[in-house]
């Protein structure tokens, strides 16, 4: 069952009213990958909207999470510089729309953004690849093929390429604390705890399904992540530093 924070009036769900009706296009893009519209997410701080419309493409959309539409027009545009010119920030750059080739089906998507305070488990490694600053929004992009790839979202440019799945990725998900952490659930019966401060490195491999696995999620704080598998098994683990422990498995049969 649903449910939602106390802030929402669950009266007035049904009153909602559609805001925006996203397409998926049928040309020019190839048939071979078919028009399948599997997955969307939100950025954490609201400024964009992701969503796969098939053919192996993300669009990144800029989101007006304050005027409930789409930031496209030049109104919020105008609204938006003005903005940032009162909060000093008119260096920062606006929200632009980017369209993102995967190279395969997308099945999952995952916004990420970094918190300086945040380090690497890596403490001794003084130099790393990538140095992720405290306005730095990633995109994960889960695909068929296995692979997961991680895209710079203010600019849509390929930043990493993280290889071990061996199947679908279906889920993707971030630790909410800023670290970066990433976890993936696959076809493959794992879920891969990734930390991308790491220049993407793979932490561990969580074993504990026996079938596919389709979604994972992490608590509020951090500390505990639930993922759920074909064999209607909800497996709970708590992160310890390097290591994560199954601390409870539940099998409900339907």
């Amino acid at each position: 069952m649903a449910s939602f924070p106390e802030s929402v009036n669950v009266n007035e769900i049904a009153q909602a009213q559609l805001i925006a009706d996203l397409w998926a296009p049928v040309t020019p893009f190839e048939q071979k990958s078919g028009r399948e519209t599997w997955t969307v997410a939100f950025a954490p701080d609201g400024s964009y909207f992701a969503w796969s419309p098939g053919h192996r493409v993300v669009k990144l959309v800029p989101w007006s999470l304050h005027e409930n539409k789409l930031c496209n027009d030049e109104h919020y545009n105008t609204v938006n510089k003005n903005l940032g010119k009162q909060n000093g920030d008119d260096q920062k750059k606006q929200p632009e729309e980017h369209t993102i080739d995967c190279g395969d089906i997308v099945w999952a998507l995952a916004f990420g953004s970094s918190v300086p305070e945040k380090q690497s488990r890596c403490v001794n490694i003084e130099w790393h690849r990538f140095k992720f600053g405290q306005d730095q929004l990633l995109l994960a992009t889960g695909l068929s093929n296995g692979r997961i790839k991680i895209w710079d979202v203010y600019t849509g440019k390929f930043l990493l390429n993280l290889l071990d799945h061996n199947d679908v990725v279906r889920d993707l998900t971030f630790a909410p604390d800023g670290s970066l952490i990433l976890v993936s659930a696959s076809r493959d019966k794992t879920l891969r705890v990734w930390d991308l401060k790491d220049d993407g490195n793979m932490v561990t491999v969580l074993r504990g399904h026996h079938n596919w696995v389709y979604c994972c999620a992490f608590s509020p704080d951090s500390t505990i992540l639930c993922s759920v598998g074909a064999g209607k098994a909800v497996c709970v683990e708590v992160p310890l530093f390097l290591k994560l422990e199954i601390v409870c498995c539940i099998n409900r049969c339907l």
